[in-house]
């Protein structure tokens, strides 16, 4: 018998700052963090956000930074076509300090293992709280690449990484191009010895993403993490079930 799911954790806001002009930190801790485990920079919260439909919206962030009592999350702030935004950045950008909110977790995060020669890392704003954490835990000898899809110049970040990593800021609007973070990692030499990637982005730039490094590099699971965080043009809840659909056809 699956062991019951813990209740969500109330949470305080404590403070809020913009990170760059498209993400935007909000630091939550408070009493309800009693017993929360240390040592969860880089895995997931379930955020229970208030919405128009008298229950809560569910949305899975990143732990983006932990200290004592405090929990930073990064929410990269996006609208669709006609300037309507998420119920997330809705929510994070009129969040006020003392406001509760409901979160479940926290989930495991999805690491980069060590041991390897090289590392690609591939993403977009949603995914640069993830990366950030990943870069910090690399070893100071690591070498790789990275590629990060940003929405405008200033929306690069100053992340703790190795030497031996180069970071690629590509300025275009995240979803609009699917095919720039696989062109991008195509036009780099592919590097010798044990290579493992980690991509996080939207769906289609994901799918893309898995035609190279998996078809065409032939990188197995054990070498390879990929997901989508959602889909261009799409709701969440829309983009979990494609994303479901996606996995159940996807090759082994």
């Amino acid at each position: 018998m699956a062991a019951a799911r813990p209740a969500p954790r109330p949470l305080t806001v404590i403070a809020k700052r913009a990170i760059t002009p498209n993400m935007l930190r909000v630091t939550l801790g408070g009493p309800g963090l009693a017993g929360f485990p240390a040592g969860q920079a880089g895995g997931y919260l379930k955020l229970r956000l208030p919405s128009n439909a008298g229950k809560p919206c569910v949305r899975t962030y990143t732990i983006s930074g932990q200290r004592d009592g405090e929990l930073d999350v990064d929410f990269a702030l996006h609208a669709d076509a006609q300037g309507h935004a998420g119920p997330a950045t809705r929510w994070a950008v009129g969040a006020r300090a003392a406001e509760l909110l409901e979160v479940g977790g926290p989930g495991v995060a999805k690491p980069l293992p060590p041991g390897h020669d090289f590392y690609l890392i591939a993403g977009d704003m949603t995914s640069l709280p993830a990366i950030s954490v990943n870069l910090a835990a690399l070893p100071a000898e690591a070498r790789g690449f990275v590629a990060i899809e940003i929405s405008e110049a200033a929306d690069r970040q100053d992340l703790p990484c190795p030497a031996g990593v180069k970071i690629a800021w590509l300025v275009k609007e995240p979803g609009s191009d699917p095919e720039l973070l696989a062109r991008t990692l195509r036009a780099q030499e592919w590097p010798a010895g044990s290579v493992y990637a980690w991509v996080a982005c939207e769906f289609a730039a994901m799918r893309a993403m898995r035609t190279y490094l998996r078809e065409e590099r032939g990188l197995g699971l054990e070498r390879l993490y990929i997901s989508s965080y959602w889909q261009a043009g799409s709701t969440e809840d829309r983009h979990r079930e494609v994303k479901q659909a996606d996995l159940a056809a996807a090759p082994a």
